[in-house]
């Protein structure tokens, strides 16, 4: 066996794809050539059998002989860049149906598992809407259910996987995570929380399938369409033919009957076989009005009809088909997909030469926009059967049908007939000019700037045509007299026809000449040679779905204190612990796990009543963080993706928010939002400036001069500056002090190293409180700002003095222009204490360091009294799976924090961090926010 990687040049010129599946039966693996570390390609994965172009005409030529030994060329499905050359021993041949059930499995070992299951693998082919099944949604949970919905969750794929839409029942009610909806569209209906999506291997057919569920809202076809009125002899019989077998003046061929007989171009055909596969014949001629979106949901190929006076009348204009043998449904066929275009008085006359029956104007033209304007955006072209009209037929000034090499779809007028869009200069020169009337009486109709593939300029796209174009965006927009949103795409290669950036006369960008082509943008893809490096369409509405089921975390209710020391450090390390991240979350998982895993300090957030001020989802996002989040953290160490989601969407209702489901954000601004907006959480801090009014905050964002004569400060040294530099005093004790380190994100950090003081002595910095003097330890009386920087005196510490203390100080040359300040103290403060040297210390202790290195964030938790017991906590610490995987959160114990906590601030600032151990460099180099807690003040607040 061989592997190589699938390169861009190899993909699209060296090698031909064919519709020919094999599963790999053992494990491969493939030589990145950058990297130069091998990829490992599992069995149970799928591969696509590919060729080398040169050998297209050519059979496979799978030798006959034994002595030979096959090798074949496959593109692997699961991760789309890889080509391996596999001995024949070591695949499996599959079907297409089911390498569409296997490829919704995304694991690849328990896709492995299923197909050697071949008694499992028959009864899961067996599975349909109606089914009644038993759901493995969980690890020891197995819950009844009806399967609502069976087909793709991706229509932009191919080949596609085959997902299950299941209706939980019973016991199963509520564990769900849907409501039949994905990524916006509508599968099935039920209760919210009661339905999930799941691939085959987490069904089992129940045996006793006589007590079929049956629901109205659930059923994927139209009731009134399964009663098919039966047939007579003639009933449904309406010759339409007319031709006698005769081209141009040649006898081709004889038929016994003319009216039985058609000339057509090639591509008008749909070959038999194709259809009657892949369609039913009860929905062969459905109504556009009530099944047609029942139907998408199967990928059923659609063959929609208009009105039509007879049973048998069927026009040309009320059919919509692809070419080259497919379906509109079926994307997966290489080839070329035209839109064709056709007005109404050629389609008229089209129909009259061949005898069919017409029906009024009137309903033609309204059957014809309908059927036009309701065509689905999703697919990638909608095709009207082309005729080929002769020149002669056609006068100048008409609309004339043509063959287009774009995917566009129709547009009708307010006139019925049906005009043509612009797309670039090449396809005006084709179609002629647009009917300027027929477009300003036109409706208006809504357009989106981004197609449903989240393309915007700048992104890699990709017009899909046989070959396809490849190109950059560099336009979206809507020109004057166009209905839809077009694109102005820079193509790779040079192209007949294309522009420069102009389109009508108007510049819309600048490139090289016959490179800018101009497409409508629902017809422009992801560039698929970059397929693994595209985003996955929709990833808030798929953390919902899919196979997030068999992640999904426990529900506790009750009131649930933190474990720590050895208790809770051998139920939190290991991997899948934590909180799962997804989509940007880091920096909300990580700030939850340092808050809540150890820590009981603000467990009075999640205890709050509700009261009349409260927002209307105050309850509800108090028992999601409560129930869903924090508790089962504490009890099981572990909380996924879906329970974080739910509480980010909540997030976004708040009007200020925005971007909380999908962007990178700052722990700053998730706790503003949930603390200020939403739980109205009393302030953490008070904080008075020079004797003003006494300001609310949750943390302190340290704000400094950066001092050169400091190596590696600490936390002590660095509030100090702080509160010293701007004249600050906490009004009250903090029972939670959050202090944001003096850096920007991840853009700018104003020292290398930080020192996280394990413990925080804050007495210096409250008023109103009994302070020691500097020298003497007496009750200080008095405070003086200028001797901070003084080295005489303990330089770098906040200076106070008893009144004795504070005149001899300033009683030096030096320190004579100094101005200091009476320090306010409690009138109750008892005579007897000060004077027994009985004055207290306020101190906090360190639970808790975020980081952040290169726009993620992680987390350091203590866990213990020992100065060793430290966690490390990554919430995408490892990842399952490619591009539709899931990241895996893991907490490991990092004792060696402990060893570099003891070193002094010299030793540490001599240290390379390069060698630094383990995750100690990045608790002392990527230090954003520094929690600490007051072992007292915490048992009142």
């Amino acid at each position: 066996m061989s592997a190589a990687l699938w390169g861009q040049e190899k993909s699209t010129s060296s090698y031909w794809e064919e519709r020919i599946f094999y599963l790999l039966l053992q494990e491969a693996s493939v030589l990145d050539k950058q990297t130069q570390k091998p990829i490992k390609v599992p069995r149970g994965s799928i591969g696509q059998y590919v060729q080398e172009r040169s050998a297209v005409a050519h059979s496979r030529g799978i030798p006959s002989s034994k002595s030979k030994k096959l090798q074949i060329a496959l593109k692997i499905l699961d991760q789309s860049h890889a080509l391996l050359i596999m001995d024949e021993k070591e695949v499996y041949e599959i079907g297409e149906k089911m390498t569409e059930l296997l490829l919704a499995i995304t694991n690849c070992e328990e896709r492995y598992i299923l197909f050697k299951n071949k008694a499992r693998l028959a009864k899961a082919m067996q599975i349909e809407p109606g089914s009644a099944v038993r759901v493995f949604l969980r690890p020891g949970e197995v819950f009844p259910g009806v399967v609502r919905y069976r087909g793709p969750l991706l229509p932009d794929r191919s080949p596609n996987g085959i997902w299950f839409g299941v209706e939980l029942l019973e016991d199963g009610r509520g564990q769900g995570f849907t409501d039949g909806s994905y990524q916006g569209k509508q599968n099935f209906r039920c209760d919210e929380e009661c339905g999930v999506f799941v691939a085959v291997d987490k069904l089992e057919l129940c045996e006793d399938d006589d007590d079929e569920i049956e629901s109205d809202y659930a059923s994927p076809v139209d009731n009134s369409q399964s009663e098919i009125p039966p047939l007579e002899i003639n009933s449904r019989d309406n010759p339409i033919g007319n031709w006698d077998g005769r081209y141009n003046g040649i006898q081709l061929c004889s038929f016994a009957s003319v009216e039985s007989t058609l000339l057509l171009h090639i591509n008008d055909i749909i070959p038999e076989s194709i259809t009657q596969e892949r369609r039913p014949l009860k929905l062969a001629y459905m109504s556009r009005c009530g099944s047609e979106k029942n139907l998408s949901n199967h990928s059923k190929p659609k063959v929609t009809a208009g009105s039509t006076s007879e049973s048998g009348s069927r026009t040309r204009s009320e059919f919509f088909y692809t070419l080259n043998g497919s379906s509109v449904e079926t994307q997966h066929q290489p080839k070329s997909k035209n839109t064709w275009y056709m007005d109404e008085a050629r389609e008229r006359s089209s129909r009259g030469s061949s005898g069919v029956q017409e029906n009024s104007r009137s309903e033609i033209v309204e059957d014809s926009a309908k059927s036009l304007t309701d065509s689905s955006p999703a697919a990638f072209g909608h095709c009207s059967p082309p005729l080929q009209p002769s020149a002669s037929s056609c006068s100048p000034g008409e609309n004339r049908f043509h063959s287009l090499p774009f995917s566009l779809s129709k547009m009708s007028s307010t006139n019925g007939t049906m005009g043509h869009t612009p797309l670039s200069l090449s396809v005006q020169s084709v179609i002629g000019e647009l009917n300027n009337a027929s477009l300003q009486d036109s409706p208006p109709r809504f357009t989106h700037l981004s197609n449903l593939h989240g393309l915007e300029v700048g992104s890699l796209a990709e017009v899909k045509e046989n070959p396809p174009f490849y190109g950059v965006i560099r336009w979206i927009g809507q020109p004057a007299g166009v209905n839809e949103m077009l694109a102005g795409l820079e193509l790779e290669d040079e192209c007949a026809g294309c522009t420069d950036g102009t389109f009508k006369g108007t510049r819309y960008f600048t490139c090289a000449p016959k490179k800018a082509l101009f497409v409508k943008l629902k017809s422009c893809r992801p560039d698929s040679r970059f397929a693994s490096l595209q985003p996955v369409s929709n990833q808030i509405e798929r953390c919902n779905s899919l196979a997030f089921g068999g992640y999904l975390s426990e529900v506790v209710e009750g009131n649930t204190p933190p474990r720590t020391e050895k208790e809770g450090l051998e139920m939190m390390i290991g991997k899948k612990k934590g909180i799962q991240g997804h989509y940007n979350s880091c920096y909300l998982d990580s700030t939850l796990f340092c808050l809540f895993s150890f820590s009981s300090v603000l467990d009075s957030v999640l205890l709050r009543p509700k009261e009349k001020t409260d927002v209307e989802y105050y309850s509800e996002t108090q028992a999601l963080l409560r129930t869903e989040i924090v508790n089962p953290l504490r009890i099981y160490g572990y909380v996924c993706a879906t329970k974080i989601m739910k509480l980010r969407k909540i997030l976004e209702k708040v009007e200020a928010a925005s971007g909380f489901t999908s962007e990178e954000k700052d722990p700053e601004e998730f706790l503003n939002i949930l603390f200020h907006h939403i739980l109205r959480v009393d302030p953490l801090l008070k904080i008075r400036s020079a004797g003003q009014k006494v300001q609310d905050c949750y943390f302190y964002q340290i704000f400094m001069d950066k001092n050169e004569n400091i190596g590696v400060p600490t936390i002590q040294q660095l509030l100090e500056w702080s509160f010293i530099n701007s004249s600050l005093k906490f009004a009250e004790a903090p029972s939670c002090l959050i202090i944001q380190m003096p850096r920007f994100g991840k853009d700018f950090k104003m020292f290398n190293k930080i020192f996280p003081s394990l413990d925080l002595n804050i007495t210096d910095l409250l008023e109103d409180t009994p302070r020691q003097c500097r020298i003497c330890g007496g009750l200080a009386m008095y405070e003086c700002r200028d001797c901070y920087d003084e080295p005489d005196i303990t330089a770098g510490k906040i200076k106070q003095f008893c009144k004795i203390c504070n005149t001899q100080v300033h009683l030096h040359p030096k320190r004579q222009h100094h101005k200091f300040n009476p320090v306010s103290l409690p009138k109750e403060l008892p005579d007897w204490d000060w004077r027994h040297g009985c004055i207290p210390y306020q101190k906090m202790d360190l639970f808790a360091v975020l980081c952040i290195e290169t726009s993620h964030y992680v987390a350091f938790v203590k866990y213990g009294r020992d100065d060793s017991s430290w966690v490390f906590f990554d919430s995408m610490a490892d990842r399952d799976g490619g591009q539709n995987g899931f990241n895996i959160p893991q907490v490991t114990p990092c004792p060696e924090v402990g060893e570099y906590l003891k070193m002094s601030l010299e030793e540490l600032h001599a240290l390379d961090s390069r060698n630094i151990q383990g995750c100690a460099r990045r608790l002392l180099c990527d230090a954003y926010m520094c929690m600490y807690q007051s072992p007292t003040m915490s048992l009142y607040k």
